[in-house]
């Protein structure tokens, strides 16, 4: 990634499926001094996203685009990408497949935030494999978007110990509090 040069800000979507916690974590994050970023525009796969309404809160662009046809889907996207002028993507908690071909196009821009220690866990219920399997720790990581689901290099990493007594909700709530620290973490660490 390139440095930041000056003043400027990196134009950035954020691409979300659900109640977009760490997007408002990631839109505070971005109107601070110090964050490299701007958020231009926030894109969803489902109308009903929660997370939605960060948009009309922090008077941001929104745009939903249907997942029926993929592979439309990903040009519409990039068209629209191109025409806001959007050079950096954050995922939080986007549940859509982009095509290798978008992610090419996007090549080293597009981040991703999981809630586990990658390369563990890639995919869904993370926590409750987490649990099943007794592990003594679980955490969130941020990575670079490839074609492979959960593959792309690491950037940055946040661990918590797993106690006896967490259920899937308490370990979800505690990674999720760590995943708002990485994230902006993690930004950072690409820019600076």
């Amino acid at each position: 990634m390139e440095k930041l040069t000056g003043l400027r800000k990196i134009k950035t979507a954020v691409f979300i499926s659900g109640t977009g916690s760490n997007l408002k974590n990631l839109i505070k994050f971005s109107k601070t001094k110090k964050s490299p970023i701007v958020i231009d525009l926030i894109i969803s796969n489902t109308a009903l996203a929660k997370g939605l309404r960060y948009a009309d809160q922090f008077n941001i662009k929104k745009k939903v685009f249907n997942f029926k046809n993929n592979k439309i889907n990903n040009n519409n996207i990039l068209i629209y990408l191109k025409k806001n002028q959007i050079e950096f993507i954050c995922l939080a908690g986007f549940m859509k497949i982009l095509s290798s071909s978008f992610i090419k196009k996007f090549n080293g821009k597009i981040i991703n935030i999981h809630p586990s220690l990658l390369p563990r866990y890639k995919g869904l219920n993370t926590h409750e494999r987490a649990i099943k399997n007794k592990d003594k720790f679980a955490g969130c990581s941020v990575h670079y978007v490839s074609a492979k689901l959960d593959s792309g290099r690491i950037i940055m990493q946040k661990k918590i110990r797993i106690n006896a007594k967490d259920t899937l909700i308490s370990l979800s709530k505690k990674v999720l509090k760590k995943e708002h620290q990485l994230y902006p973490d993690s930004i950072l660490k690409i820019f600076n």
